[in-house]
């Protein structure tokens, strides 16, 4: 007989609660249970200590990151984006709409004062600004569709560095550091030379509600020479080594008596933490940051010692020392130089100055040393830059379409993607959204960025928040 006519009692709602209590309680009980992995999960780590080298969610083709900030915003349409309609319509009323938000009022249509060539096998186009850069497309990738939100310097920054413009968020290198813990216990994971202290300042390297073990560590910053820059509180003349350590131990065994009743506390934590990096520090350190040890024909080949490329030369090399000893993120920070309202040929011209020699030693270094290949090397602004005119010769802040450039770490050498509109105003083709390149980034360095969260306020938290795609046309 069929069961179709069968009587079906109906419950009312006190009913239904009553028979499906047990579920409830079973559902709770799987939450606090994946809780307590969690935070025993958390505890190995902590037990191993916060930068303990942790395996990667699957094998990733970079095991570092350098990114070469450009603050500021250079302006695509004059680096890595030709425009020939931009060329032949100078002058004229933009043809499109203009953002509904706009930083500024800009005027009609200004073409490149840079002609753009063909570089490499690949014929990746680049402009006269770049010529060193240029000789190492078939290495990189050229995206020409980003795009974000924030057409403000100070939001632009954080969401480039942090996935939020509106929010106190942990940086990307602190998220890698979190990840994967450093390959050098005497030094930090996450390393910013010369750091930009103004538009969000410390925000851009903090580690924000994670532990404070993963905040990125200052070499000086941007308002001192990189020749001058070195790490805060490190040197200390005055105690012996072995007196240092009794005090470092003692100090230790007093805080960990005064958790013992409280129970964890982050933040003592990651101060006890500091102290102990700092002592084992004092060795390493100074070794780090002595140029001395390279080769003329080294020094020469960043620009160290020449006026225009010294700054940005001695970070790039420092770089590639830092990427040597096993930090896990680095950043240069060639600021706040690329912000030109008014005077573009002039500033434009003389910042490439500044930084294409030495971009263009740091990826020669790193390919003749065998590094280049599991080094992820980062270039890009905040945001871009208009194709209209501003000031005369100027252009205003533009966040709906900008370029950077992925090389090593795998990624397709040769490779350009994206398009923006034939102005260079709006990313069009293969739109990628911050969100998207911090995904790639992370996948790239062997993490899944859905996977890689912190509980904090009842929410797991993720670098790339409830967005991201990994770009896996750029990926060899």
């Amino acid at each position: 007989m069929s069961n179709c006519n069968r009587f079906v009692p109906v419950w009312n709602r006190r009913d239904l609660l009553r028979a499906s209590a047990n579920s409830f309680g079973l559902m709770a009980l799987a939450g606090l249970c994946g809780q307590e992995a969690r935070a025993a999960a958390g505890a190995v780590g902590a037990a191993a200590g916060p930068l303990t080298p942790r395996p990667p969610h699957f094998p990733g083709r970079a095991k570092r990151i350098i990114f070469l900030f450009m603050h500021g915003g250079p302006s695509q349409v004059d680096t890595f984006d030709p425009k020939p309609l931009l060329v032949r319509d100078h002058g004229k009323p933009y043809p499109g709409e203009k953002p509904r938000v706009q930083f500024a009022q800009t005027g009609n249509l200004l073409r490149s004062p840079w002609e753009f060539r063909k570089y490499g096998q690949s014929g990746t186009e680049v402009s006269d600004l770049f010529p060193n850069v240029g000789g190492f497309v078939d290495d990189m990738t050229v995206i020409r569709s980003i795009h974000a939100d924030n057409s403000a310097h100070g939001g632009a920054l954080l969401q480039l560095h942090t996935g939020s413009d509106t929010f106190v968020r942990p940086s990307i290198g602190s998220w890698v550091s979190y990840g994967l813990g450093t390959e050098n216990q005497n030094l930090p994971g996450f390393i910013t030379l010369c750091p930009t202290l103004g538009h969000g300042g410390v925000q851009n390297w903090s580690s924000a509600f994670l532990p404070g073990d993963y905040q990125g560590t200052p070499v000086g910053n941007a308002s001192i020479p990189a020749k001058e820059a070195q790490f805060k509180f490190v040197r200390n003349g005055e105690t012996p080594r072995d007196l240092q350590e009794l005090q470092l131990g003692f100090l230790k065994r007093m805080n960990e008596r005064h958790l013992q009743p409280l129970g964890p506390d982050p933040q003592l934590e990651a101060r006890i933490n500091s102290f102990e990096l700092a002592f084992r520090m004092q060795s390493a350190a100074p070794d780090l940051l002595d140029l001395s040890k390279e080769s003329g024909k080294t020094l020469e080949m960043y620009g160290v010692g020449q006026t225009q490329t010294d700054h940005f030369g001695r970070q790039c090399l420092l770089a590639r020392r830092c990427a040597e000893a096993g930090v896990r993120f680095i950043q240069c920070t060639h600021s706040y130089k690329w912000d030109q309202h008014g005077n573009l040929k002039e500033l434009h011209a003389k910042n490439a100055r500044e930084v294409d020699q030495p971009i263009a030693a740091l990826l020669r270094d790193l390919k003749q040393r065998g590094m280049l290949d599991d080094t992820l090397v980062w270039w890009g602004g905040e945001f871009g830059r208009t194709p209209t005119a501003q000031g005369g010769d100027g252009r205003d802040h533009n966040p709906h379409a900008f370029s950077m450039w992925l090389a090593g770490g795998g990624v397709k050498g040769g490779c350009v993607y994206g398009a923006t509109d034939d102005y260079g105003y709006y990313a069009q083709e293969n739109k990628v959204h911050l969100h998207d390149l911090h995904a790639t980034l992370l996948h790239l360095m062997g993490m899944n960025h859905e996977r890689l969260t912190y509980r904090y306020a009842g929410r797991d938290f993720r670098l790339t928040d409830v967005a991201g795609h990994v770009v896996q046309e750029i990926l060899a």
